[in-house]
């Protein structure tokens, strides 16, 4: 064939073949996990995550009586039982720490149920994407329903303008201080740290004296950023033991930790073949521990996964 250029030829074939593997190194960032994963030391600290030594005993079990929108997930260590949000129709689900559904509560006043964290006995807070409303409500053995109309409200009201369903998705209470976290799921993915809410702590204050908050809202930045890793952000919890921060994505199939001075300690892959995982967890869409260390994941629509601590000889990838 005249004019017919061999090296071209096969360069654009090879160009051709490699863009799906261009594609996947990108979409995951997996160059920027390479340089994580081969600058750690076991001496660093990494060993001792809560990410790290983690096998899958619960895979991919259907919540029975949940067919959709299962996301958020928090730990009462008091109950030792489960709290999850389903969006529509507004619900708290209560979960067993085996997947099996207790009970479901319905949620009135809120549009976009998107987060749920424990706070301290039957104290709960809840979020509410579509509004960026913060509601602290009471939950116990013996609520059949709630309505936030009365409960007290905290209003975000940060860039509030663009793709209300791009808006703010996790949040998690810190019980060794009164402040919260909360995470915005992209464009661009952001977490913001609350702090200055000692006055909204005791919600059953009997003395009825308003007293004022001297709240101070800032964006989170770590030593190592999250940005790095994650296309973007589905869940965050606050470990009770450590205060270690764990941050979820749904996209990037990652649950990653940093540590209470903010280092980055530890990377989870929620992909296929780590952690004996059979296949890579679909969507993510909360994660939380228990006290004994142990990771819970729930994925969209009402998929169920736990991962119990192991010893460093009983390990896979």
């Amino acid at each position: 064939m005249k004019g017919f250029n061999r090296q071209k030829f096969w360069m654009g074939i090879l160009l051709v073949l490699c863009l799906p593997v261009i594609a996947v190194v990108w979409y995951y960032k997996l160059i920027a996990l390479g340089w994580y994963w081969a600058g750690i030391s076991p001496d660093e600290g990494g060993a001792d995550a809560l990410v790290s030594r983690l096998a899958v005993t619960i895979e991919a079990k259907p919540v029975k009586g949940i067919k959709n929108n299962l996301s958020s997930l928090s730990h009462n260590e008091h109950t030792d039982t489960l709290f999850a949000a389903i969006n529509n129709p507004a619900q708290i689900a209560e979960i067993t720490k085996d997947g099996d559904l207790i009970r479901l509560i319905p949620v009135a006043g809120v549009e976009d149920i998107e987060g749920i964290s424990h706070v301290e006995d039957d104290v709960y807070v809840l979020f509410d994407e579509r509004r960026q409303d913060i509601y602290r409500i009471l939950l116990n053995e013996n609520t059949r329903e709630i309505d936030v109309a009365n409960a007290p409200r905290l209003g975000l009201g940060i860039m509030m303008q663009g793709d209300r369903n791009r808006g703010f998705e996790g949040i998690t209470w810190g019980k060794t201080g009164a402040r919260m976290f909360v995470a915005k799921e992209k464009s661009p993915v952001l977490i913001f740290e609350i702090n200055g809410l000692d006055e909204w702590q005791p919600l059953r204050r009997q003395d009825g004296i308003r007293r004022a908050m001297n709240l101070k809202i800032h964006e989170w930045l770590p030593r190592q950023s999250y940005r790095r890793f994650m296309r973007d952000l589905s869940s965050l919890s606050l470990d009770n033991r450590t205060d270690h921060l764990l941050i979820l994505s749904d996209e990037s199939r990652l649950l990653i930790e940093y540590d209470e001075e903010d280092n980055l300690v530890g990377i989870m892959p929620l992909w296929q073949g780590w952690h004996g995982l059979k296949r890579s967890i679909p969507q993510a869409e909360g994660a939380t521990t228990d006290d004994q260390g142990d990771i819970y994941i729930v994925s969209e629509p009402n998929l169920f996964y736990r991962f119990k601590r192991q010893t460093a000889s009983r390990v896979d990838n």
